[in-house]
């Protein structure tokens, strides 16, 4: 009788100590996933959820400026967002990004996994800044740009790799010869928003 409590001490002893190694694991591979997020993975999280046409946030600019968005696509380096309040639209490239605040009850839907791509990234995910910014051009689509020196009204005249060339005019007019004061030279590592 002894040695059948003695064996059942020692074996719920060690399914402890199984237990507990295995929750020791589960936590470290936790850890491990949460430390591989990256700030896109994150908000593309919320924004694959069911709900997440419906979520809000704040981003912070390096600039300092703050902005209540709702986002609507991601790309490699960027998302589009609907301006809060208003009917404008704008590009954020996550570089320029200094903080973002979400409500608490986000939190959680952010640090899901990303979904598991089928073989390739989504379009939208290979899609860079540039691209972006190539389609705004080749649109004469009129921009203001929002740098670290301020904001600057124009039209994009080309994209290059890293720098775009902007057509500085007054707001409300048609990018013409005459109407342009001068042709900036913007690094794209310069830009914090493009409001369009």
């Amino acid at each position: 009788m002894r040695w059948e409590n003695l064996f059942d001490d020692l074996e719920s002893q060690l399914e402890r100590e199984l237990t507990a190694e295995e929750l020791d694991l589960e936590v470290e591979e936790e850890r491990l996933r949460l430390g591989r997020l990256s700030v896109r993975d994150r908000l593309v999280a919320l924004h694959d959820d069911e709900h997440g046409a419906h979520y809000r946030m704040v981003v912070t600019l390096l600039s300092g400026e703050r902005l209540a968005v709702h986002p609507v696509a991601f790309g490699r380096d960027w998302f589009s967002a609907d301006v809060e309040g208003s009917r404008a639209q704008c590009v954020v490239p996550l570089g320029a990004i200094e903080a973002v605040s979400l409500e608490p009850g986000l939190v959680p839907r952010s640090l899901r996994s990303p979904a598991a791509p089928d073989g390739h990234p989504s379009l939208s995910a290979r899609l860079g800044l540039a691209f972006v910014l190539r389609d705004l051009c080749r649109r004469r689509r009129p921009v203001d740009l929002v740098l670290a020196s301020g904001e600057v009204h124009g039209t994009l005249d080309r994209v290059g790799r890293d720098h775009v060339d902007l057509a500085v005019h007054e707001r409300g007019v048609p990018r013409r010869p005459a109407a342009v004061r001068e042709v900036r030279m913007i690094p794209l590592a310069g830009l914090l928003l493009i409001r369009l």
